[in-house]
């Protein structure tokens, strides 16, 4: 798949996120190639998650390079990548765009707004946070609120380590899961506490929850 980084809607990281999240088991996971304007140091890390990238305007020369990268990478792939492998591409694709944020304060407690008022609420009472188109849903026992930063910058920004990803959009506490349910179809969703709704487990992160 040839992506480029800038497109109208999503990026063309988040399109690989969402490929990678939803291939069927079973089949071979697709190659991506970036494409970008983006100079040379932002370029080197687009590599960590591609075959290649092509810096824009991209020669027939350098499309080549790229084709013959792609053959050699299908000649030696020789099994479908498994879910641990799947998250872990997942995981280095947000990597690009959370590095940024690394920079930034560290978040203790979230001001999220609910009407008129802004909630206060410690990182360490949050159940789990919902990635929605603009906002970030913010999930807790007693409640829910937005706050309007992409999840990638939030999760870079937060003083913790407890929560984990389960889908491209949803991270948990882990200190709040009580149990994995896995469905006829291999599919797991989790139970969590002070939450009254299962959330669902992308297939890329669904070896987190296998019997040991």
């Amino acid at each position: 798949m040839f992506l480029d980084i800038q497109m109208p809607g999503r990026s063309g990281i988040e399109v690989a996120e969402a490929v990678a999240d939803d291939w069927p088991d079973g089949r071979a996971e697709p190659l991506f190639v970036f494409v970008t304007a983006f100079d040379e140091f932002a370029v080197s890390a687009f590599e960590r998650a591609a075959v290649d990238y092509l810096l824009k305007p991209a020669t027939a020369e350098r499309l080549q390079q790229t084709v013959v990268r792609l053959k050699a990478r299908l000649a030696g792939r020789t099994a479908t990548p498994e879910g641990g492998e799947r998250a872990a591409l997942m995981q280095r694709m947000q990597s690009i765009t959370t590095a940024p944020a690394e920079a930034g304060e560290r978040i203790k407690v979230i001001r999220a707004g609910v009407g008129n008022t802004v909630r206060m609420i410690p990182v360490a009472d949050v159940v789990c946070f919902e990635a929605t188109e603009k906002y970030v849903n913010v999930v807790t026992p007693s409640g829910e609120a937005l706050v309007r930063m992409s999840l990638r910058e939030l999760m870079a920004r937060i003083d913790s380590t407890d929560f984990i990803q389960v889908h491209r959009s949803v991270m948990v506490n882990s200190n709040a899961i009580l149990s994995a349910t896995r469905d006829e179809n291999g599919h797991y969703s989790l139970a969590v506490r002070g939450l009254q709704r299962p959330l669902k487990v992308s297939r890329a992160f669904g070896h987190l929850f296998r019997p040991m």
